[in-house]
């Protein structure tokens, strides 16, 4: 079922989803200051890939300060709004029987992006 998933997630614009992580990474990594923050997005654009199967859940001995610390400056700086827009995917999916499993990990998702400091994908 995961592959499955996997493969119609893909053509839902699960893959463009995973470039446009990919690509706002390579853009915040031309920075010093932005490294730590684009590493954080290429680690959800490859969440965003292969959803089905996978989790983003807390490291060991996290949340931490500097996690905590830094997940405040990415709320701040904006990345709630990609957090929204899972979220209304993830309703949007919903609405039909069929697209639940769809939703449930875009909801998934809207939490590890809100909070990415401090995960790891199992």
């Amino acid at each position: 079922m995961n592959s499955i998933g996997n493969i119609i997630w893909l053509i839902l614009g699960g893959l463009l989803t995973a470039i446009l992580y990919w690509l706002g990474g390579l853009l915040l990594c031309i920075t010093i200051v932005g490294i730590p923050f684009g590493v954080q997005l290429f680690k959800i654009g490859a969440y965003a890939l292969w959803p089905f199967g996978h989790e983003m859940v807390n490291k060991p001995n996290e949340p931490g300060c500097v996690s905590i610390v830094m997940n405040l400056i990415w709320v701040l700086c904006g990345w709630w709004e990609v957090a929204l827009l899972h979220l209304a995917f993830g309703i949007i999916f919903c609405i039909t029987i069929v697209g639940i499993p769809w939703g449930l990990q875009h909801f998934k998702m809207a939490i590890g992006s809100i909070f990415p400091f401090g995960k790891e994908i199992k």
